[in-house]
């Protein structure tokens, strides 16, 4: 599984960080960024509860 953050539509909130930190990352741009680029199975249950915590869903996966 792989997660994607849209740039343009994340607002920085921080809630996915939050959520998943193993994960999800805010960086200096204000925005969040994946910091893993294939998500290993135990941790796909908290990347999607990340996903589902974005108020705008710029977060996404394949």
């Amino acid at each position: 599984m792989k997660f994607i953050v849209d740039q343009e539509l994340c607002i920085g909130c921080g809630a996915c960080e939050g959520v998943c930190p193993e994960v999800f990352e805010m960086r200096d741009d204000d925005k969040a960024h994946v910091i893993k680029d294939i998500i290993p199975a135990e941790l796909e249950e908290s990347a999607l509860e990340g996903e589902e915590s974005c108020p705008v869903e710029a977060i996404s996966h394949e």
